[in-house]
This record gives structure tokens, sequence and C-alpha cells, in this order.
């Protein structure tokens, strides 16, 4: 009973219950204002926010606290395994196979969501006259994809370049070893202080929950629960048949991967976010026996660039507005939508509300299906983002583990010991 008592694990899962509890059944508790509006502002390169409502308010602190540790992280981790490795050319390597392997398998799963999509037809049946009512307005000027804006408001992909340059500098450096011996300690203390705010994950997990149901309600799953079942079920499907199939090759157990970072996958699952719970994966990776350089460039690149839940999220997104609207799409157009989303699904990390520009952008471009069908998704886009983050971030671990295996950078001897 002591052991579970002092289980984060036991902890987080408790939260999320209680914050379902609360929000069903208590929303004005949750809704009880805290401060007198959303607060908004930037510290050490990161864009943090805090909640005007009691609930929101302990999500968004989990998260924006999280949020400061991860630049400094993630330079750590990238200079510090570039300088230890002293071979560029197997830095560049990596970096270019993770890009080849983040395109391949998202566009997998853009194409295993739009036909998923085509054939169970959740849009069929949906009655469209409410999306005439809503406000889109913020949506509706959605433009094309726009690379130089992506890096600018993309703290972490900036902190990745930053991070590459340093280390190949450094590593070339004459004083390459006080370097490492400077830098060593400083990661150390930055993890150790991660941990002890990894405490506060249940104060998120349950803010976040609790915010989520107290705000849209259970009741606004009902009308699109067709959906919301067909992207969880076809999230499930790429997790445990094409995530399975991928660590296979290497003889690994995704079961065992995926118990391994539960505690990760709760927090995730909390609060709505795989930032939550990006700096302790990282280091949990490491600790399974994927090399540092290879954790440093998979996994804030995969964080950017290989959304795999997210781009699952929009294809369906995409197909169910044509179903509903009832819009009958060529082939032609199928294939469109699947290049555009290749590209603007690109930019749905690390923004709030990213995904419905992205999703409104992708609308504009193939012009046949309405700008107001987005109205339709509004109630149960936070009911879905769970399963896109947890999809994003489950992913991203295999993504590394498998590169790390690819590259010879992978420990089998720590795996066994720690899975």
């Amino acid at each position: 009973m002591k052991k579970l008592f002092s289980n984060l694990t036991f902890w987080v899962l408790l939260a999320i219950i209680a914050g379902v509890l609360v929000g069903q059944f208590a929303p004005q508790l949750a809704l009880r204002p805290v401060l007198s509006a959303p607060w908004k502002g930037r510290f050490l390169g990161q864009d943090l926010e805090l909640g005007a409502t009691l609930s929101e308010f302990l999500g968004k602190l989990f998260i924006s606290i999280i949020k400061l540790f991860i630049n400094p992280i993630i330079f750590l981790t990238i200079s510090l395994g570039i300088i230890n490795m002293g071979n560029l050319k197997k830095v560049g390597r990596i970096g270019v196979k993770a890009l080849l392997y983040f395109e391949v398998v998202s566009t997998f799963a853009l194409v295993i969501g739009i036909i998923i999509a085509w054939i169970v037809q959740p849009g069929n049946g949906v009655t469209t006259h409410t999306a005439a009512g809503g406000d889109i307005s913020k949506y509706a000027s959605a433009k094309g994809f726009d690379w130089i804006h992506f890096f600018k408001e993309n703290s972490t992909l900036q902190v990745l370049v930053i991070a590459l340059i340093a280390g190949i500098a450094f590593s070339n450096s004459s004083h390459r070893q006080k370097i490492i011996t400077f830098i060593q300690p400083v990661a150390k203390i930055i993890f150790s202080a991660l941990h002890k705010v990894m405490l506060l994950a249940p104060i998120g997990a349950f803010g976040g929950m609790a915010f989520t149901i107290s705000k849209y309600g259970i009741s606004a799953l009902l009308p699109l629960a067709r959906l919301m079942g067909t992207v969880y079920a076809t999230m499930f499907v790429f997790i445990f048949l094409v995530l399975w199939l991928i660590l296979k090759h290497y003889q690994i157990s995704i079961f065992k991967l995926l118990k391994y970072i539960r505690e990760e996958l709760l927090v995730v699952l909390g609060t709505s976010s795989s930032e939550a719970a990006l700096p302790t994966l990282m280091e949990k990776l490491e600790q399974m026996g994927c090399s540092k350089p290879v954790v440093g460039l998979v996994v804030p690149a995969g964080y950017s660039f290989n959304l795999d839940g997210t781009t699952i999220y929009l294809s369906m997104c995409m197909i169910f507005l044509a179903q509903a609207f009832h819009v009958h799409l060529s082939l032609s157009q199928v294939f469109t939508i699947i290049g555009i989303l290749m590209v603007t699904s690109k930019g749905a990390a690390g923004v709030a509300g990213s995904g419905f520009v992205v999703l409104a952008s992708t609308i504009t471009a193939i012009k046949v299906i309405p700008m107001e069908g987005l109205v339709l998704l509004l109630g149960v886009d936070r009911f879905m983002s769970e399963a896109r983050a947890i999809t994003n971030f489950i992913g991203n671990s295999v993504a590394t583990v498998w590169i790390a295996n690819n590259e010879k950078e992978f420990d089998r001897k720590k795996m066994d010991e720690v899975l």
C-alpha cells in the first residue's frame, strides 16, 4: 500500500478521475474565477499562458512550468551529444534519416485516416444547419502554410538549430573537454529540478480534465460520437498495428514500451499536451538505451515534424466534413488533400488552436468544403486533443527507438533492465 501511495502514476490517474467527476458534477467549482482575465506572457523563449478559471489555471500553470525546462534540456542534450560523439557525418545522417522516417510514417497515418473515414463514413447523417450560427472569424482568413512564420513561432525548432550549431562548433574546439565538464553538471541540475516539478503532475492533470469536462460537458460528445469513436479507433489501430510492426522489426515490444512510459502518457492524457512530458521522455529513452545524440535530435524534431495523431485527425476531419455537407470528392481531390496536409500538418505543433488553423487553410486550398463546417468540430475538438497528443507522443517514442536501433546507437542491455 505504501508503494502505491508513493507511485506518481497512481496519483495522476486519481487526479484525472477526480477532474472528470468535478467537471461533470461540480462545474461551478471548476469554473470559479482565479484571475480577472486569462494571462499571457513570454519567458525564456516560451509562450506562457494561465487561464482565468480555477481548473484552467491549474492545468496551464503546470504546462507553463514544464515549458520552461524544454528549451534548456533540448539545447544541453543535443549540444552535449554532438560534442561527445565528435562525428559530424553521423549527426547529419541521423538528422536526414529522422526527417525521412517522419515523412513516410506521417504520410502513412494520413492515408490510414482517409481510408477508414471513407469506409466508416462518420459524417453521414450529421445535421449541418447548426454550423451556420457559429463564429469562425478567426479561422476564415487562414492562409497557406508559411515556413518562415512556422520557424519564427516555434521556439523548440529555433533552439534545435542553435544547439546543432553550438554542438558542431564546440566539437572542433580545443577546449572541448572543459566544455563537456561544464555542461554535464548543469544538465544534471536541470533534470533534478524537473523531477521535483513532475510531482505537480497530478495537479496539472486534474485542472486540465476538470476544465475540459466543465466547459464542454460530456453531453457535447453525443452529436459527433461517431466521429470521435472513429478517430480514437483509428489511432488505436495505428499504434497497435503500424507502430507495433515498426518496433517488431527490432524485436521490441510496444506493450512493454508503453508500460515503461505510462506515467508520461497519463500526464499527456490529463493535460492534452505532449509538451508536458517531453523532457522526461527524453531522459527515459536515454535510460532505455537510446544514445544521447539520437534522443536529442529525434525527439525535439519529432515534436514539430512527426505528428502522427494530428495527421490522422486532420485527414479524418476533412473527409468527415465532406460527408456531412454531401460533397463528393474525386480521387484527384483526395490526393490533393493528402499532398496539402503533408505540408500543412507540420505547422500544427506548439501553437494553441493551430490544428484548426491548419484545417482551415487546407479547406481554403481545395475550395470544395464550406468553411462553416469547422463549427461542427468546435465542441469535440478538445475531447479529441487527448488522442492526438498521446498518439504524437507514442509516435515520437517509437521513432527514436527505431532510429537508435537503425544507427546501432542502442544499448539492449539497458533496455532489458528497464523493460
